[in-house]
């Protein structure tokens, strides 16, 4: 007999942590555009259309890759893997909300957030999970500029247009996305390989993972200055960033030395905290420190 589903099914369909984590960065973005308050409106409205967009493009996800999830420990549990929540009741539970937070972008906030958001809700639901994942083991880097969207869609619903710091929010997440992700693909090395989904440990190796953690947290490392030098943000970010940064270099090299199975999985936990850290400290250094040109 099939478990009946219930809100609870349903809630895990939106994947709530990762989009609570979506939602801090689009804020944050937001009461980084500008010098006062956020418009109560803007922030309440604005945040929720995204949320139920992301929301949408996760239920997407359970639904498109419930083969896959049945068959890795991590992800065995989740409603459309185990039948609680049927493959039409999940499509339609993605339109329902897909649908009301694009109603809510375009209604209450602006077009220019609405058609970015939508944007961002394919690249993950469709470019990346029915496609890059399975053709090519770049798939992270590719696909990480959709979920790397957020604190410029609170940027833009505040300001209602795009700014190269709303970019460089953007950018710092885009290259926190492979070291972060990598680490957690590192310690799910034969779950991947098992299901043919091609990530990097899986087609070059270990090693070769490690080297490119290292590498991209260095990247990383170099963009996450940059909102000092551009004069987004102030002291205080600057030696949160360093201070956060080098935190996530001592756990890449932990990676790259080997020596320490706990590595890969210690990392992927530092790097959500390292990326909360780091935009909270960014939005205190801006009331703070606020900067005058």
């Amino acid at each position: 007999m099939t478990e009946r589903a219930t809100w609870r099914n349903y809630y895990e369909l939106t994947k709530p942590r990762v989009v609570m984590l979506m939602i801090l960065t689009s804020i944050i973005g937001m009461f980084m555009a500008v010098p006062g308050m956020v418009p109560p409106h803007v922030l309440i409205l604005g945040n929720l259309g995204i949320a139920l967009c992301a929301g949408a493009a996760a239920a997407v996800n359970h639904l498109v890759d419930q083969r896959i999830d049945q068959h890795m420990a991590r992800t065995r549990n989740r409603p459309v893997a185990t039948g609680r929540v049927g493959n039409v009741q999940a499509a339609l539970f993605a339109a329902l909300i897909g649908g009301l937070g694009m109603a809510i972008l375009l209604i209450w906030i602006n077009a220019l957030t609405a058609w970015l958001t939508l944007a961002s809700l394919l690249g993950y639901a469709v470019v990346y999970t029915l496609f890059l994942k399975r053709a090519t083991p770049q798939n992270i880097v590719i696909g990480g500029l959709a979920g790397a969207a957020p604190p410029l869609l609170g940027w833009t619903a505040v300001t209602g247009e795009i700014h190269g710091h709303g970019l460089l929010l953007v950018l710092i997440i885009f290259a926190w996305t492979p070291p972060h992700f990598w680490a957690l693909a590192i310690h799910r090395r034969e779950e991947y390989a098992s299901v043919d989904i091609p990530m990097l440990p899986v087609t070059h190796g270990t090693r070769f993972t490690a080297l490119h953690i290292m590498l991209y947290t260095l990247i990383m490392f170099a963009i996450t200055l940059l909102p000092y030098a551009t004069r987004l943000s102030g002291p205080l970010y600057l030696l949160g960033a360093v201070v956060l940064g080098l935190g996530f270099l001592y756990w890449a090299f932990e990676i790259l030395r080997g020596k320490n199975p706990r590595a890969p999985m210690e990392t992927f936990k530092y790097s959500i905290v390292y990326l909360m850290a780091l935009f909270v400290i960014m939005l205190a250094d801006h009331y703070l420190f606020p900067i005058t040109n």
